[in-house]
């Protein structure tokens, strides 16, 4: 086999305890929340605002918008404040402040990278091109975000990253996203939940409807059958779970890429957002969009999620469905394939798996691309992130486990037309743990969620021992030789 030789960039991105965010720490017992509220109406005027004072001292120079983080959690508790109306706009300022505070987004590790071009590649040099790079962040708790970094690939092959500030910011939550009718009654088929109270509700609501008109809906059909029947109790929690696991967020446009942070923001993600895998996707038209397959944890399941964005200021989630959407893992190609949809998928937990579909949300028909074959990959394997076109094949990243719960990075190269035949594949680990990166918050990983060519070199991006991450290049033409050998 040719030699790889993967060339350091000089970039090592390291987790760190000062890019801090503002959440919600709302107590789970309701007695316990009346009781803070009360003791904070006791406070006179003056009172609040000197404690407010001291609070915009403490944590203005931190956060931006201190403010509006204490109105949207005061929000939270309203329904638990007796004569609200009576209530000055300091006194919700507080209540709100009382019900916040400060959670580090990346204190524990930042790793399982992917990367993408940046949707904006003005006045940079020719030749060089300017990208995006998500990250896992993980703070207390093990609660995973989405970070971002941005930099460039210069003319001369060389690699740098933009410079970053210690802010971080979450986006702002729509409280009324819109639906698609198809697609919600889909995934409602999918969760065996189509009953003919469920049909009376979705009949109800036009091909696409908001959260407020599916509320109006359900609350209509509730009032009629009392909710007394536990079909429909049971039918009507998991309507209003989904519409939460569907959301949109928008960014302020003033708030640096370098400084979003896509926090938790359902129930399905209570315990985090995992290994986002963007991709860069050109439609048959020429439209560009940018998807991410994300594993969405609560602590005791996953929900396989869709990321979709076209100027990483606004963001959609949605959750896919179909009897093929199994497992964490899921990696979109980046166009369509004979007039379909693609995916590599790992839906048994050990083998590699190629999806195809008419929608992008809905995935039904799989197939069994490859079973593990080397002793590096014995357990398992999955992709490293979505296939990269070259004129030789798509360049499939993967990973593999091995004894010892060792993971390294391997390759594959598939048919550009049928990708379901594998043309080639690494005997050996492109990428393997080494004495230097095998310590960390998981020892004995090396993992990237997606990679990028660039004038004839790849550029990987990939995390150590779910630590930190570097960034690597290698010659494709080298890669290729190797795959066809």
């Amino acid at each position: 086999m040719p030699h790889l030789t993967l060339e350091p960039t000089g970039i090592d991105i390291h987790p760190g305890n000062s890019r801090v965010i503002v959440r919600a720490f709302i107590p789970d017992d309701h007695r316990l929340i009346a009781r803070i509220i009360n003791r904070a109406l006791t406070l006179g005027t003056a009172e609040i605002a000197d404690c407010l004072k001291e609070l915009h001292r403490l944590f203005d120079s931190r956060h931006p918008a201190l403010t509006t983080n204490w109105e949207h959690h005061y929000a939270h508790v309203r329904q638990f404040v007796e004569d609200e109306d009576q209530l000055t706009s300091e006194q919700r300022l507080y209540i709100g402040a009382l019900f916040s505070g400060e959670y580090t987004v990346e204190s524990a590790a930042l790793f399982n990278p992917s990367i993408v071009p940046h949707p904006d590649q003005s006045g940079i040099p020719g030749g060089a091109v300017r990208f995006i790079m998500s990250l896992r962040a993980t703070g207390e708790g093990h609660i995973s975000s989405i970070a971002f970094r941005t930099g460039m690939i210069h003319p001369n092959g060389s690699v740098s990253l933009d410079q970053q500030t210690g802010h971080v910011s979450a986006p702002d939550l729509n409280p009324n996203p819109t639906f698609r009718r198809n697609q919600f009654s889909r995934k409602i088929q999918d969760m065996n939940l189509n009953t003919p109270w469920t049909q009376e509700v979705m009949e109800s609501l036009g091909d696409t409807f908001t959260r407020n008109e599916l509320n109006e809906v359900l609350h209509t059909a509730c009032g009629i059958t009392r909710c007394d029947n536990r079909e429909v109790r049971q039918s009507l929690e998991c309507i209003q779970w989904l519409s939460l696991v569907n959301y949109e967020v928008e960014f302020d446009s003033s708030i640096p890429l370098t400084e979003r942070i896509i926090f938790p923001n359902s129930p399905s993600e209570s315990n985090g957002i995992e290994d986002a895998r963007f991709v860069c996707f050109v439609e048959e038209d020429g439209v560009v969009k940018y998807f991410a397959t994300y594993t969405a944890y609560n602590g005791h399941s996953i929900l396989p999620q869709l990321l979709e964005t076209s100027d990483f200021l606004s963001f959609r989630a949605r959750s896919l469905g179909g009897s093929g959407v199994h497992n964490k893992g899921m990696a979109l190609f980046p166009r369509r394939i004979g007039g379909e949809f693609a995916m590599i998928a790992r839906q048994d937990d050990e083998n590699l798996y190629l999806m195809l579909s008419e929608d992008v949300r809905v995935w039904d028909e799989s197939r069994v691309l490859r079973h593990p074959e080397a002793d590096w990959e014995a357990i398992k394997i999955g992709n490293c992130g979505s296939p990269i076109e070259t004129p030789e094949g798509w360049l499939l990243l993967t990973h593999g486990v091995g004894a010892m719960r060792r993971y390294c990075i391997g390759a594959l190269l598939l048919d550009l037309d049928d990708p379901s035949i594998v043309l080639g594949c690494l005997s050996e680990p492109l990428i393997e743990p080494d004495e230097k990166g095998r310590n960390g918050y998981v020892p004995n990983v090396v993992y990237t969620c997606g990679a990028m060519l660039h004038a004839g070199k790849l550029i990987l991006p990939y995390g150590l021992s779910a630590s930190s991450t570097t960034i690597k290049t290698i010659d494709l033409k080298t890669r290729l030789n190797a795959l066809l050998t």
